[in-house]
């Protein structure tokens, strides 16, 4: 069972995960953290040196949130094709649903990190790494099982998934559309189907 003082931590991460989603890390400030967690501002201080700290365990908890709903979607399927398509389907309604309140804390993290807070840059840099390290790996398997030809560059093909699912998420928000991104997972379809191997 969980002690008060960690029930609060859990509390400001997962309330402040959703905050720096909607608004970014820039555009959000403590005062905002103490309104979404309905906490005193001595409670947050209690709890975190500052919004910095804050904004690090919440891209942490963010990105965890994604992962775990990522593989729990491609364990559901056998094939790499398969896989890849249900992770991609975990952001088909990125509109009206998404794991994290917002959209993609890996995208939104991104679009400000040019700029903004360092260390939070590099996570996003090292969760970016993850996503496509992941989606290859399932790539790699399908080779190794024979589903899909050992041409195919799965580094390659690998970071092609994640930045098309990406830009079709932050497409289908800007424009309050899900075709685009339900656009990009049909080409990804495609593109991953002529590797197929016919046998």
């Amino acid at each position: 069972m969980q002690r008060k003082g960690e029930k609060t931590r859990q509390h400001i991460i997962e309330k402040s995960a959703e905050l720096f989603n909607q608004k970014g890390y820039a555009g959000s400030s403590i005062q905002d953290i103490i309104q979404v967690t309905g906490l005193t501002k001595g409670g947050v201080y209690r709890t975190f040196s500052g919004k910095d700290e804050i904004a690090l365990e919440a891209f942490d908890y963010a990105t965890r949130i994604s992962m775990e709903n990522f593989l729990k979607a491609s364990e559901a399927e056998v094939t790499g094709i398969n896989k890849i398509i249900a992770v991609c389907k975990v952001y088909e309604d990125p509109v009206n649903h998404s794991p994290i309140e917002g959209g993609c804390p890996l995208l939104n993290t991104a679009v400000e990190a040019d700029d903004g807070y360092l260390p939070l840059r590099e996570k996003a840099v090292l969760a970016h790494g993850q996503f496509i390290a992941f989606i290859q790996s399932i790539l790699d398997e399908g080779i190794l099982k024979g589903e899909l030809s050992s041409e195919l560059n799965t580094e390659a093909v690998a970071s092609f998934v994640v930045s098309s699912l990406e830009g079709g998420v932050m497409a289908s928000r800007l424009t309050r559309d899900n075709k685009h991104v339900q656009f990009v997972i049909q080409q990804i379809k495609l593109t991953l189907t002529a590797y197929q191997n016919r046998n």
